[in-house]
């Protein structure tokens, strides 16, 4: 128990360097989806860069990130085992699970754009960008209130957020549509 708090500030540390990966990844997507409708020498200019930069990303700063958190997450459940017995732990363990399976999709849309393979359009990207923070907020709250039994009330205000992010993401495509350098 003594180093409880270091092995969790390292826990935390790394979160929040894999979410700040998670984040900037699908960003660099729409940006590189978007160069790919642009005009030669633009289009290979930019992609060649925005490639470079989401390899460095992926690879330097998003996967260790995520490897280095669920690490220290392993030695904190093992430092304290009572956990796993409540509630709260498993719904949160559940998000984890689909923060995952997030990751490894945005994976394989990497990959695909690594190789020039572009199935995605910048909006779906957009809407895609959000999965992460739904994530997020979802276990920030399960952390902190530390309630399963709450977990309805938690459920319905991650629909109104999804639902406010989408109107979000319609109004800035709004705006964007009447001025491209918005």
């Amino acid at each position: 128990m003594e180093y409880y708090n270091y092995i969790k500030s390292l826990h935390l540390i790394f979160v929040i360097t894999w979410f700040a990966g998670l984040f900037y990844i699908p960003r660099l997507f729409i940006y590189q989806i978007e160069a790919s409708e642009k005009p030669e020498p633009d289009r290979s200019i930019l992609t060649t860069q925005l490639k470079l930069m989401a390899k460095r990303l992926w690879f330097i700063i998003t996967w260790p990130s995520a490897i280095l958190a669920t690490i220290f997450a392993i030695i904190l459940l093992i430092m304290m085992p009572a956990w796993l017995q409540q509630g709260w732990m498993h719904v949160k363990l559940f998000f984890v699970l689909l923060l995952f399976a997030y990751h490894i999709k945005t994976h394989l849309i990497f990959k695909q754009l690594q190789n020039d393979v572009v199935k995605w359009t910048s909006s779906k990207m957009r809407i895609w960008n959000e999965g992460s923070t739904l994530i997020l907020f979802s276990v920030i709250f399960l952390v902190i209130v530390r309630s399963a039994i709450n977990w309805i009330f938690g459920v319905i205000g991650i629909f109104v957020l999804a639902i406010m992010l989408m109107l979000g993401i319609r109004l800035y495509k709004r705006i964007r549509s009447k001025n491209p350098n918005a």
